[in-house]
């Protein structure tokens, strides 16, 4: 989408609403809200009026301002779905058809994480709905709750969701979404792909003569399997390295007590939550990033340690397939494989000091493609078409490469497809491969191998 509406979108005097389950300050916050804020400051950054519209922690303030954006909080866990519905029903009542019309919202980014906000069922029918899904939650449904709960979940999330959102669209962060949403989830509108970014940091010095452990980066949550790094620290006891597992949750009790008990307490090293500059301090230091995860949307955690230099090792499952670039910027356990092996052989493969630099380079580089300058700048693009067409659906399915009046090669799908088309003369030339779609760019010499 990038390129594809003449000019920098403008969106001076428009509000939109950006929904999200979390905002990046509540104690349980994590990809999702790094890139749902992401996108609110990018539109932001434009000139949009834009307020966030999430639940509120514990301690938590009702309202809030930060780099000009409103925060408004209400609910929490579960009751933030339906008190936000209200909310959003009394202000669109209130605004409708007075001189503070203006006040109404624009647009929707509507962004599920499991359950669905349903805003489309309080909104005017003229006001476009992007809703961004990061994964399915088929499996973790079962793995959380109950059978009934987790049926209900399954509902809504499949059946209930594809019928409220028929006339809108989606956009799901890696190809691996996209593929879940239309097998699992059955959904047969449109998807749009704008994937999670990176802002590079500057790598800090590594100590001298550190030859550098292990690092694991996430929320320690059932499904992130935190626990599957005890095994491979046993499998490089002899080694001394030591594994780093950062970040905070509900399953680190369990692991310390099952670090403990099979002696492992000196090698794996639980650090807790820490500051963004600490982490990057430990993640850069590491010669190797393990993410034990049976399913993500993306990885962030995996382009922040590519951006570092560091390279993953991960399971080849939904999400993490498309972040790790396997054999370039890390190393993919298949099915038949063990986690440990794999680790084993890439710890290995990396004590060679060449190798190493080159599979650092490779990592910089892919993290170099996905920044989030150009994730918001993609949303903003695709966020000003709608508008202007007054819908989020678009007349021609799929991402497109579209050969430009003067001779250039763009990706562009959904609205920003139309509007190209329609102002001409822009032709759509073929369909675009799933790494273009990715980058949002034509790949037109040889790019990163798949």
């Amino acid at each position: 989408m990038t390129g594809a509406v003449a000019g920098e979108p403008d969106f001076a005097g428009v509000r939109i609403a950006v929904v999200n389950w979390r905002d990046p300050w509540h104690p349980e916050a994590g990809g999702a809200e790094r890139y749902a804020w992401a996108m609110a400051g990018g539109l932001a950054g434009r000139g949009a009026a834009v307020s966030f519209l999430t639940a509120r922690a514990p301690g938590q303030a009702r309202r809030d301002c930060r780099d000009g954006i409103e925060i408004i909080r209400m609910g929490g866990r579960f009751t933030v779905y339906p008190l936000l519905l209200g909310w959003l029903l009394t202000h669109r009542l209130l605004t409708h058809g007075l001189p503070t019309r203006g006040r109404s919202f624009a647009a929707v980014l509507d962004c599920q994480n499991g359950i669905p906000f349903f805003t489309p069922l309080v909104l005017p029918r003229t006001v476009p709905v992007l809703c961004v899904v990061h994964h399915v939650h088929s499996v973790q449904w079962s793995a959380y709750f109950p059978g009934w709960v987790a049926r209900l979940g399954r509902l809504l999330e499949g059946p209930l969701a594809r019928a409220v959102y028929r006339r809108h669209a989606c956009v799901a962060v890696s190809p691996s979404t996209v593929a879940a949403m239309r097998d699992d989830l059955r959904w047969t509108g449109d998807i749009y792909l704008i994937p999670n970014g990176v802002t590079p940091p500057p790598p800090p010095p590594r100590p001298s003569g550190d030859a550098g452990g292990l690092v694991w980066v996430g929320r320690l949550v059932a499904h992130k399997r935190a626990d599957l790094v005890l095994p491979i620290a046993e499998r490089l006891t002899d080694t001394g390295m030591t594994i780093d597992v950062v970040g905070r949750g509900p399953a680190a009790a369990a692991l310390a007590v099952q670090a403990a008990a099979r002696g492992l307490a000196g090698q794996v090293r639980l650090r807790g939550f820490l500051p963004e500059a600490a982490k990057q301090a430990v993640v850069a230091g590491a010669r190797l990033h393990l993410n034990t995860s049976c399913g993500e949307g993306w990885g962030l955690c995996v382009l922040e340690a590519a951006a570092l230099g560091v390279p993953t090792v991960a399971f080849d499952v939904a999400g993490l397939r498309d972040a790790v670039r396997d054999g370039q910027t890390g190393w993919l356990v298949h099915d038949g494989e063990r986690i440990e092996d794999v680790t084993q052989r890439a710890v290995k493969e990396l004590d060679d000091p060449v190798r190493r630099a080159e599979v650092a380079a490779a990592c910089r580089a892919w993290a170099a493609e996905l920044s989030w300058d150009t994730a918001t700048a993609r949303m903003a693009t695709l966020l000003a078409a709608c508008l202007r067409r007054g819908t989020s659906r678009a007349s021609r399915a799929g991402a497109w490469i579209v050969s430009t009046p003067d001779g250039d090669a763009c990706l562009a799908e959904g609205p920003v497809l139309d509007i190209m088309v329609s102002d001409g003369p822009a032709v759509p030339v073929r369909p675009a491969t799933s790494l273009e779609r990715l980058l949002g760019r034509a790949i037109t010499e040889r790019g990163p191998a798949r």
